[in-house]
């Protein structure tokens, strides 16, 4: 894997013990002890991800904010420094380009993380708005420049204090700078799994360093470990019991955003300062609404016995062909196998019965509210 990028966490992984594959490009850890085992630690107390491969993108500029207004499904302009926010990026039929998250810095400044397989078709698609309506801004891309990590699990606060007072005060989807040292840090209060935690962008530099402050306790070997490395295939099996979609699965190009069941990620009412749609692909938004909605929608379901769904099968009602599988896994938190599927609106009701044909055989399976699983609150 010579040819592949490498993170600023890529010693970390091997003096950890982890399992690299080619991810969009990058040498990344699939796993370290093994999948359900890091799975558990993230649920029961905590885990460290390295997230260096998705993009970060710097906006900076006096049309900085219109320009992610125009490109964003989501509100922008609204946003407080020091707030994130989850948003679309789409294309001008509604289908969407990628998932975002969206940093306020300030006024005329952002940042936003995008994943890393579509990273270079985002920067593609913002110069080319920047280009057509004349913007004034400038946007790096500093990717490489920086490394990300995900320190999540419920016992993730009790860490982090021992560093910060101020970062456990956070409200969900809150960031703030901090300096470590001579380290400038983004420490966001975000994540992928589910589970409370933080999400801190820093120099790619500096990351030793602040590895060795921020993630003492971090031991594979130790059974009891407050915090231990996970990789993307416990990432992937946390997210799913979250309900939480994945681009090229439940989201992409030809997926109406209205199908993907990020309703709140999307503001329809929102208008532009200027003749025309307030967003790309907005007016096709519309027309699905108008009507009627959606032809398919995202849905979860929890599957009868041990055998588990995979990604692309059919989903049946009867004989009838009415959805495919867009993600499954056997949860190892419920002990159950789930899924979450695209299926024909008329399917798609709490309760309605479905099969999911494997080819061999099909599985009874019953449309479930999303998500399949949410982190006890904190006493």
């Amino acid at each position: 894997m010579a040819d592949l990028k490498h993170t600023p966490l890529h010693k970390f992984h091997a003096e950890h013990g982890g399992k690299m594959v080619d991810f969009a490009g990058w040498s990344m850890p699939m796993s370290y002890t093994g999948i359900i085992d890091e799975h558990k630690q993230v649920r029961s107390s905590g885990g460290v991800f390295d997230v260096s491969h998705m993009g970060r993108l710097k906006l900076q500029g006096r049309h900085a904010r219109k320009l992610l207004e125009l490109a964003c499904s989501r509100r922008i302009s609204d946003m407080q420094h020091g707030q994130c926010r989850y948003s679309l990026m789409l294309n001008e039929s509604g289908g969407v380009k990628d998932d975002v998250i969206v940093y306020r810095l300030d006024d005329d400044e952002f940042m936003v993380v995008v994943n890393a397989s579509n990273r270079e078709k985002i920067v593609s698609h913002l110069n080319a708005l920047i280009e057509e309506k004349g913007f004034n801004l400038k946007l790096d891309d500093q990717t490489e420049s920086t490394a990300m990590v995900a320190l999540q699990g419920p016992r993730v606060m009790e860490m982090v204090s021992q560093v910060s007072k101020e970062v456990p005060t956070l409200k969900k989807y809150r960031f703030v700078v901090k300096n470590l040292l001579v380290v400038k840090l983004i420490v966001s209060r975000t994540g992928y799994t589910g589970e409370d935690g933080v999400e801190v962008i820093l120099p790619s530099g500096a990351t030793g360093m602040a590895l060795k402050l921020l993630m003492k306790d971090v031991d594979p070997a130790q059974a009891d470990a407050l915090m231990k490395p996970a990789g993307l295939g416990a990432r992937d099996s946390l997210r799913l019991e979250a309900g939480m979609p994945l681009y090229g699965n439940e989201l992409g190009e030809d997926i109406n955003a209205l199908s993907c069941g990020v309703d709140f990620a999307i503001s329809l009412d929102k208008h532009s300062e200027d003749e025309g749609e307030a967003f790309v692909g907005q007016r096709a938004l519309l027309e699905t609404q108008e009507s009627g909605g959606p032809a398919q929608r995202v849905v979860g379901l929890l599957i009868d016995g041990p055998r588990t769904a995979r990604h692309d099968m059919s989903v049946k009602a009867g004989n009838e062909t009415v959805g495919r599988v867009t993600s499954g896994c056997k949860s190892p938190t419920l002990d159950r196998s789930i899924a979450m599927a695209l299926v024909d609106a008329e399917h798609a009701a709490v309760g309605a019965k479905l099969g999911i044909d494997t080819g061999k055989a099909v599985l009874d399976a019953e449309v479930v509210p999303l998500p399949f699983y949410k982190a006890p609150r904190p006493s």
